[in-house]
């Protein structure tokens, strides 16, 4: 069984820090691109970061510079660390994974075949 646990989310004041985890069971990364979303309230729903079956790696504008993708491998594990976070930064973080994405549009696919059940990050003082 496929199963996606994301874990690190909590409160955090603006310029803080925080890194998620993803770890997953039931698959391998070599078999899919994982990507981490956010859904926050009022907003539409934005691919973040993207990292592919050979370790390429894409981000979303808002946090390009700020946030890093990556992995361990070994222990199927991927990570998201957040820096300088903003107010804007506060949602629901969903760790995903697709065998089939098309690289060029990972961070903006309608749909992936497999969801975390999210850790919420909340930026405020």
């Amino acid at each position: 069984e496929v199963q996606l646990v994301e874990s690190g989310g909590g409160l955090v004041q603006p310029g803080g820090s925080l890194r998620l985890s993803c770890a997953a069971s039931g698959f391998t990364f070599r078999s899919a691109a994982m990507t981490w979303v956010r859904q926050a309230p009022g907003k539409e729903r934005e691919g973040l970061a993207c990292l592919g079956r050979s370790d390429g790696t894409k981000y979303a504008d808002s946090v390009t510079g700020r946030f890093t993708i990556s992995s361990d491998k070994a222990a199927n594990i991927i990570y998201l660390q957040m820096n300088n976070l903003k107010s804007e930064d506060t949602g629901m973080y969903y760790c995903t994974a697709d065998p089939a994405v098309w690289w060029p549009t990972c961070l903006s696919q309608s749909s992936y075949n497999y969801w975390g059940q999210g850790t919420q990050v909340t930026v405020s003082s």
